[in-house]
This record gives structure tokens, sequence and C-alpha cells, in this order.
């Protein structure tokens, strides 16, 4: 798996050794980025309704909001492998779909174990994904009550607005209740993500440098964790 195709994870864990352990076993694959850790579930929010993230190792017994709770309140959540202390949460957390149940402390064994069924499910849907966009050259977004047909030939960009985005067509713009992260996962290669509020369609770019691209008459500044892979695409 190359750098481009990298599974992005997160951590949420209200115990800084759990969340240095976890990283440890991390440090061995390298098809597998740890992206941010969090002792707060709250703190994820944003990096989750803004990122698109493929996995979260999420402790359950947590003070504010448990890892279960905190889970059912996600619009698209990623693939979860629950951590705990305590295996009666087992029943909650597979009702959940969850990947895995670890049992603090974690050994590297069984880890390996649940990374494992996690890149096997990666893998089908990395492989179901690319034959839907051999088929598909459209996406279906809703907007005020709507189901909008929109051919990829015909997006510019997607901006992001908190809770919402604003697709920007050829002809027309609507604004949808859905993320970044949600929609980014059924685009095709060539519309790709240049910043954390940005997507665009590299076909419609006019200019571009290694800090700015344009489209039509709107800038969007590459955002500095995009930037390697942006540039690779453009290059």
């Amino acid at each position: 798996m190359s750098n481009s195709e990298k599974c992005k994870c997160i951590i949420i864990d209200d115990e800084p050794i759990a969340i240095k352990i976890i990283k440890e076993h991390l440090e061995q694959f390298d098809s597998i980025e740890c992206v941010s850790s969090y002792t707060r579930a709250l703190d994820a929010i944003e990096i989750l309704n803004k990122e698109p993230i493929d996995l979260l190792f999420l402790d359950i017994n947590m003070p504010e909001i448990s890892g279960v709770e905190f889970l059912k309140t996600l619009k698209n959540p990623p693939k979860v492998i629950f951590t705990t202390a305590y295996r009666k949460f087992a029943v909650d957390a597979f009702e959940l779909d969850a990947i895995d149940y670890l049992v603090k402390p974690i050994s590297f064994e069984r880890f390996l174990k649940s990374i494992n069924k996690f890149l096997s499910t990666y893998q089908l849907k990395s492989e179901a994904k690319e034959a839907e966009n051999l088929k598909k050259d459209y996406i279906i977004l809703k907007s005020d009550k709507k189901n909008y047909k929109i051919k990829f030939s015909d997006l510019l960009f997607i901006e992001s607005l908190d809770n919402y985005i604003k697709v920007h067509t050829n002809d027309y713009s609507i604004i949808c209740y859905e993320s970044l992260s949600g929609i980014e996962k059924d685009l095709p290669d060539n519309i790709i993500r240049i910043h954390r509020s940005y997507v665009i369609n590299l076909d419609k770019i006019n200019v571009f440098t290694s800090s700015y691209i344009e489209i039509g008459d709107r800038r969007f500044t590459i955002g500095r964790n995009y930037k390697d892979e942006v540039l690779k695409c453009l290059n």
C-alpha cells in the first residue's frame, strides 16, 4: 500500500498511557497513519466531521460521554476498534458493528489480529469503491427536499459550511446537510481534498502554484497537511 493509500486513524482514550501503547503498536504498520489522538471524545468531533478517517480506536469507559454513546452521535462513523479495561461492554460494542473489542492491557499479538480484520475490510471497501466509480459518473445529493443528479464532469468544487456542504457545478450551487468526509468517499480520484474545507475537481483547474489553486474566479489555498499529496496529483 503506497503512502497515498494509507489508512488514516485517530485514537480516543482518557488514559495517556493507553494512547502511547496503541501508537507504539501502530508504528509497526506502514499502511496505517495515526493522524491525531484525544483524551476527550468531544475534542475529536471536528476532525471526524472534516477529515476522511478510516479507523477509530475508541475507549468505552470515559468521563463526560462513553465511547458507545459517542459513536452513536456520529453521522458517518469510521470503522471502530473499541478499547477498554472491562469485558462487560462487549455486547454493546458489537451491536454497533465494531471491527473488534480489545481488553487492556493490549498485547501486540492481539492488536495484530484486530488490524488484520480491519485491513481485510478496508481492502474490500476500496475494491468495491473502485468498481463503483468505474460504473458511475454522477452522484445523487439532496437539497431543499429535492434530489439532484450531479455529473462529476460538471462539478467544480465543494466547500464545507460546518455541518453542511455547498456544492458548486458549472450551472448552479446547492447546499446539502452532509460533511466533506461523508461525501468524499463517493467521489472519483480526480476530485480531491486540498484543504480541510475544500474538495476540488482537478479537471477544472485554471491556474495552480505550490500554495494555491484557481478555478474560474475562485482561489483556494492548499492546506499544509494536504500539500504533498495535492502537488503529486497536480504534477
